[in-house]
């Protein structure tokens, strides 16, 4: 994913591999069904904006084939670098500081991007004047406010415990400039973009591994900070890390709201 410089996650930490793969297995099917949906096929021009883990840019290289190309840019390609070849460039680039790419391209997707940018509105615009005439934006990014429980179950005390801990996650993407409602707006922010043809709609998986190894990988990404800001103890955390591990929690993503459109 792309993130600015207090970005929670970082793609450095060895959990960072974990959480692409655990994404893309709760989510590839669905971005992959839009992506089709927009009519991505051979000799198209792609742009996978905050690319993070190298599946969504794989599946792009072969839709378009040998006559298409993807642009696959993040602030850190150490996990996006292992899918660039003929077809595919990988380039550093921060959607909401660089200057764009001079070429425009037929489609422009980001996952889990925009909600984590300090810069939204400059990142969207230049993500919109990059699209060809007739070009399609996809945009997917979470709403933790629209469903705040990690598990909506709420029906004893593990699941209050990863209630709590996820409710001091948010606190911390909160603080480093995350809008945790994001998602919603995406409708509107594409139409006052100038976009034509806008729709949305959500994905919301639950008790699924993935959303298990997701939440592991998680927690352990950002326990010391949840620790040092006194919103969790060491034996709390291992406490649910347990209960993750033993598959006694149902746990949910936040709602992912894909919203598409496309430039006159």
């Amino acid at each position: 994913m792309a993130h600015d410089e207090g970005y929670l996650l970082d793609n450095q930490q060895a959990e960072a591999g974990e959480r692409f793969d655990a994404l893309a297995e709760l989510f590839d099917a669905s971005t992959f069904r839009h992506l089709a949906d927009l009519g991505i096929g051979p000799g198209r021009h792609c742009w996978e904006v905050g690319a993070g883990g190298p599946s969504v840019v794989r599946w792009l290289a072969g839709q378009v084939g040998g006559t298409g190309r993807v642009l696959a840019t993040d602030i850190d390609v150490s996990w996006t670098r292992e899918a660039a070849g003929p077809v595919v460039e990988v380039r550093r680039h921060d959607v909401a500081v660089d200057d764009p790419p001079q070429e425009q391209f037929d489609l422009v997707h980001a996952r889990l991007v925009l909600v984590h940018v300090a810069d939204r509105e400059r990142a969207l615009r230049t993500m919109v004047e990059s699209l060809r005439p007739g070009g399609v934006l996809l945009l997917e990014d979470a709403d933790p406010a629209m469903q705040p429980l990690i598990c909506p179950d709420e029906y004893g005390p593990e699941q209050q415990l990863a209630n709590r801990l996820r409710h001091g996650f948010r606190k911390l993407l909160a603080e480093r400039g995350a809008d945790l409602a994001y998602g919603r707006r995406l409708p509107r922010l594409l139409r006052e973009a100038g976009l034509v043809d806008v729709a949305a709609d959500a994905f919301f998986p639950i008790a699924s591994p993935a959303g298990d190894l997701l939440e592991a990988a998680t927690v352990r990404q950002v326990r010391a900070r949840l620790v040092a800001a006194g919103l969790a103890t060491d034996e709390e955390i291992d406490r649910h890390l347990a209960s993750v591990e033993a598959g006694r929690l149902d746990l949910a993503t936040s709602p992912m709201v894909s919203a598409w459109g496309r430039r006159p």
